[in-house]
């Protein structure tokens, strides 16, 4: 399929889908701004009414007789009300009228209701505690079209609310509104749509006529011919192509990039997670004060910490996973490795670990420390997760030929050979010795795409006398 066809099916699927969800847009705020508008009547109609049963209260009871006798007059009056295309020719709005227990002791439907305990209904209940009470019911919970609005107003008598005035019509009474409504914006939003695709088509197509013949051209440098370049006219569009192209390839490995930061946060986002809920289930339990306050810094620290990763997170994803670092500085190597231990040993408490660093002062490249701080992080959790209880971890941080070498190994049982080759692929994960967690397979991807980002290199291997061994390369130019 030429260029210029793919280019117009995507235009004409992107408006098209626009127009669709502005279509379902507005048809859905058709609808219910005209059931809030339906409401809003509903509402004065029942105060109005209200006040006219307050005005008629006998021995502190409202007279039910009046309104009987008014809705049987206004039921005998003959309706021709032309509205909109729809032509009313009957009473759509009823009434019935609770005590204040909620039984009814009026309704207007020819009484069906009268006798019913509504008390627990919305409509009765909440406008017997002071509050605004409305409800939508349906008759026939199988018939969506059966559905019934309910608007509710107190009677008082003085202070005290004696009753309550409920005025009820079914939805199906403005549906004809609506239906007449939609269709009237559903043909004219199609009307428009299609004007837009069929003149934006035509404008593509006369833009885009040199764009089959550099198509060509592409195909015939791809089976290695050494074709003339084509006549491609002096439009800017097409001359532009293959900066285009090449842009378009980078925001595509970006997308990926990003999609693997975004996967990241959940697998980092587990341990501090985990920390504060540990700790927030101890606080429920006796302790001393000194050990309670242990565990409310431990929530504050795990807390801070799990906002730092999501704040840099977003930061990484701001760079739309381009395939290099644009935002590099000049950082502390050194320093940076012992932050990171510095960080990582209250993690080392629930095994009784040791962290021994080993790191060569004063080593300094340019580079994104988060990134970095990321991917030694993750080797770090990965040699807490497999060392054995009271085992050793090894930090280690020294110069090598021109390269900064990041070491660090445990004492667990190392890296089964059939998973040494599949270390670094996306959701591979082996589980942690003795305990039933797995991670998530995302750390070891993460180390070697911000190995790879400086320009370096990242490996596991199992040491001989056990344990593994993972080395971080990077050169310091």
């Amino acid at each position: 399929m030429r260029l210029t066809r793919v280019t117009l099916l995507c235009l004409a699927l992107i408006i098209g889908f626009g127009f669709y969800r502005l279509i379902v847009y507005i048809l859905d705020d058709v609808d219910a701004q005209t059931f809030q508008a339906t409401e809003e009547v509903m509402v004065d109609t029942a105060h109005v009414m209200a006040g006219m049963v307050e005005s008629q209260i006998v021995d502190g009871k409202p007279d039910r007789e009046s309104l009987h006798r008014a809705f049987t007059n206004t039921k005998s009056h003959s309706i021709k009300a032309k509205i909109y295309q729809h032509t009313k020719t009957t009473i759509g709005l009823n009434a019935y009228l609770t005590d204040a227990n909620g039984i009814v002791i009026f309704d207007s439907d020819q009484g069906r209701r009268e006798g019913q305990d509504l008390s627990s209904y919305n409509d009765v209940m909440l406008t017997l505690s002071g509050q605004y009470g409305a409800r939508s019911s349906r008759e026939d919970e199988n018939d969506p079209s059966s559905s019934i609005l309910y608007v509710a107003a107190p009677v008082r008598s003085g202070d005290e609310i004696i009753a309550v005035l409920t005025v009820y019509k079914p939805q199906a009474d403005v549906l004809n509104f609506i239906t007449h409504r939609q269709r009237d914006i559903l043909t004219a939003t199609i009307l428009i749509g299609s004007g837009v695709i069929f003149f934006t088509g035509a404008i593509f197509i006369w833009l885009f006529k040199p764009v089959g013949r550099l198509t060509n051209y592409a195909q015939a440098i791809t089976r290695g011919e050494r074709p003339s370049i084509p006549n491609l006219g002096k439009g800017r569009e097409v001359n532009t192509l293959g900066k285009a192209l090449f842009d378009m390839r980078e925001t595509l490995e970006g997308r990926r990039y990003v999609e693997n930061y975004v996967s990241t946060l959940t697998h980092e986002l587990k341990s501090p997670l985990a920390a504060i809920k540990g700790a927030a289930e101890l606080l429920d339990e006796d302790m001393p004060p000194e050990k309670r306050h242990h565990f409310l810094q431990n929530i504050q620290r795990e807390t801070a910490r799990s906002e730092n990763l999501v704040r840099d997170l977003l930061q990484l994803a701001e760079l739309e996973g381009k395939p290099h670092l644009e935002n590099q500085r000049q950082l502390n190597l050194s320093n940076l490795c012992q932050e990171i231990a510095d960080e990582t040993r209250p993690r080392l408490e629930d095994k009784n670990l040791t962290l021994e660093t080993r790191i060569t002062p004063s080593i300094e490249r340019t580079g994104d420390a988060m990134v970095l701080k990321l991917a030694i992080g993750n080797l770090l959790e990965n040699a807490i997760g497999f060392s054995p209880q009271g085992g050793r971890i090894t930090l280690d941080l020294s110069l090598d030929d021109g390269h900064a070498i990041v070491q660090i190994d445990d004492q667990g049982p190392g890296i089964p050979h059939y998973a040494l080759d599949r270390a670094f692929e996306h959701f591979y994960s082996l589980p942690r010795p003795n305990s039933d967690y797995k991670g998530t397979g995302l750390g070891l991807p993460l180390v070697r795409e911000a190995a790879q980002l400086h320009n370096g290199t990242v490996s596991l291997e199992n040491k001989p006398g056990g344990g593994c061994l993972a080395t971080i390369r990077l050169p310091l130019s």
